[in-house]
């Protein structure tokens, strides 16, 4: 599985970071191609985080010949700086669900494979099944519409709630696309939406990224390198301030950031706009279409904090995440 997994903006990610050399993070091991390509690029050591620990033992049939320059931690990036235990030259961060485990129908991720209705990163705490099951309907929809931008959001919570009890994730599909029209050619699922929203939900996904951003400030040394590649435009719009914020380059701040104006940049930006996909790579990997990378590079100035709020964090009305 390692050696056929590509990620995606592999390349153009390590163009935005190089030269590459020191300690790297990987906040978001995976199948470890990131991993692998920063070795490769001239990495003296990679430490891979993974809140999935299924990862681990896929990767143990390769990890080994890298021997100590690849240490792998079972964790969440949002305490990659407590996780890392050192400073850093560069994090690595690849936003949302991978490939691997889309590909993996007992996982529950994936509304084209049918299987348990899980979604857990972790494989602990509530399942979706758990979740959708048993709360008011008005909270799945608040969780469709705010986690994925699903104007038909009250439509489908109805459905769900409707159709409970929902164990497989075949029967969350039938139940989301029931109520809305039929895709076109080249449309993406009708569910394709509910089923991000509903994994977001699942794993605190938003709150993960804020910490992680602020976690990576504090890991990072004078110099060090940050680079997110992210999928989803609520996502990106975290990044975005958040290192816009940090980098004192909002323009005079925004009714989301009332930017800390007087405290030193910890971070410059090299790059103004989200780097995409090549033609090449977007033609040969559909998923790659919707990513963006989005890079910032360390200053001397101490670590601050933003609040969510002041990133524009989606955040569930009536309580939840």
């Amino acid at each position: 599985m390692a050696e056929s997994h590509v990620p995606v903006l592999l390349a153009p990610l390590l163009r935005a970071v190089a030269p590459v050399s020191g300690v790297w993070l990987d906040g978001t091991f995976g199948a470890g191609g990131y991993s692998r390509g920063l070795l490769a690029a001239g990495a003296d050591k990679v430490i891979g985080v993974d809140r999935d620990p299924l990862v681990f033992d896929m990767a143990a049939s390769w990890a080994g010949e890298y021997g100590d320059r690849l240490r792998l931690v079972e964790g969440t990036f949002s305490d990659l700086d407590q996780l890392a235990g050192e400073s850093l030259d560069g994090v690595v961060l690849d936003l949302g669900v991978s490939s691997m485990q889309l590909d993996l129908a007992e996982r529950g991720f994936s509304f084209l494979r049918d299987g348990p209705l899980d979604m857990r990163m972790e494989q602990a705490g509530p399942s979706a099944a758990d979740l959708l099951n048993t709360v008011e309907e008005s909270v799945i929809a608040d969780v469709l519409y705010y986690y994925g931008e699903e104007r038909a959001a009250r439509r489908i919570a109805r459905a769900i709630v409707a159709a409970r009890p929902l164990t497989r994730t075949a029967e969350l599909a039938e139940a989301v696309a029931s109520c809305l029209p039929r895709s076109k050619p080249g449309q993406s699922h009708p569910a394709t939406r509910s089923f991000q929203a509903i994994r977001i939900w699942v794993n605190d996904e938003f709150r993960q990224l804020v910490d992680g951003l602020s976690a990576a400030e504090r890991a990072l040394k004078p110099g060090g390198k940050l680079a997110v590649v992210s999928f989803h435009s609520l996502e990106d719009r975290i990044v975005k301030r958040f290192m816009q914020a940090r980098s004192n380059s909002a323009g005079g701040g925004s009714r989301y950031a009332p930017v800390q104006d007087t405290a030193p940049a910890a971070f410059t930006m090299p790059f103004r706009r989200a780097i995409g996909p090549d033609p090449d790579e977007e033609a040969a990997n559909p998923r790659a279409r919707s990513a963006l990378l989005r890079v910032a590079v360390r200053t001397e100035a101490p670590a601050g904090g933003v609040d969510a709020d002041a990133l524009a964090m989606p955040r569930l009305p009536k309580g939840g995440h």
